[in-house]
């Protein structure tokens, strides 16, 4: 349901909650609610999303760059339910680590591909700086 979304500029919570636990949480122009544990020294992540009803119902709206769309995700916000929530709980293990500086563009610079976080992980996708490697 999540396969292929992605939006840049998102405004996001960000606070270390004791020393090498983080959380980052923030709302998505769907409407869709993330908060994400991150414990990086023991490369573990624990998040929760909370989709509203329309984006369970109708993924195929969202499955989308939506900073291209964000007009039809306000429509789509107003024209479906929101109620009752889908409450998504995951963990993942911690794959990759890098230091890619603030405000980079390149790091989402496009939607997600099969291969993606190999190609990363192989140094195939950015250079030293974090700077996209063309195709």
């Amino acid at each position: 349901m999540v396969a292929g979304r992605w939006v840049t500029d998102q405004e996001t919570n960000i606070v270390m909650l004791v020393p090498g636990i983080y959380k980052v949480a923030w709302t998505e122009p769907t409407g869709t609610d993330v908060a994400l544990d991150f414990v990086p020294n023991e490369l573990k992540l624990n998040g929760t999303i909370f989709f509203p009803k329309w984006v369970e119902e109708h993924p195929e709206i969202t499955v989308t760059y939506q900073n291209e769309h964000i007009d039809l995700m306000k429509e789509s916000r107003e024209k479906y339910e929101t109620y009752p929530k889908l409450v998504v709980p995951e963990f993942a293990k911690i794959t990759y680590m890098g230091n890619a500086g603030q405000n980079n563009e390149d790091v989402i610079s496009e939607g997600p591909y099969e291969g993606l976080p190999d190609d990363i992980r192989g140094g195939r996708y950015f250079d030293e700086n974090y700077r996209r490697i063309s195709k």
